[in-house]
């Protein structure tokens, strides 16, 4: 089987020089990947000045037990849509299991759940995604732009938004020191 298709529970991690300064350092939770298209949730960087609490304030749900932690940058793609990926020990009306490492969900259940002390224990919540058409990841994979690692619960949950991007490639065994922000030639 071609290794660029089926991505699902994988970490995207773009690699220098990707030509796109949205995903400058991206990390990507890949929840979806198929020949129609694929779906990913970004976790590398957060918004400024937005806050759990601050998001439940404006979908006037009172905070109660939810830790008041920073809202990840989801993608470029329906940045007003919000996303929690979590701890697949807990499931909603609309939560996705993602090839078995964790979940997805969509609806404001999920943050109820959490501010009522009774959701996922791990998550983290973003706006918007990243999203690619049939055939798109995949071209883009095979060029210089992308790569991936295997997407386990700890580089979500465990490690730092901040220090996401060099784990992801520290776990593959590669010195981000060492990456070249351009392609070369032979």
């Amino acid at each position: 089987m071609d290794q660029t298709r089926f991505l699902t529970g994988q970490i995207l991690l773009a690699m220098p020089g990707i030509g796109d300064r949205r995903f400058d350092h991206a990390v990507i939770a890949m929840c979806s990947h198929d020949a129609d298209g694929a779906m990913g949730v970004g976790i590398g960087d957060t918004i400024e000045r937005l806050s759990l609490h601050a998001l439940l304030a404006q979908l006037e749900i009172e905070p109660g037990a939810a830790p008041d932690v920073p809202i990840h940058q989801g993608g470029p793609v329906e940045t007003r849509r919000g996303f929690v990926l979590h701890d697949a020990g807990w499931g909603g009306q609309d939560t996705i299991d993602v090839a078995g490492k964790w979940a997805l969900s969509g609806s404001v259940d999920v943050l109820r759940a959490i501010a009522g002390g009774t959701g996922p224990e791990r998550f983290l919540v973003a706006l918007g995604y990243a999203g690619w058409e049939g055939g798109q990841l995949d071209a883009e994979m095979s060029r210089h732009g992308w790569m991936n690692v295997d997407g386990d619960a700890g580089l979500l949950f465990d490690v730092p938004t901040a220090q996401r991007w060099r784990s992801g490639y520290d776990r593959a065994g590669i010195d981000t020191r060492l990456l070249s922000p351009g392609a070369g030639t032979a």
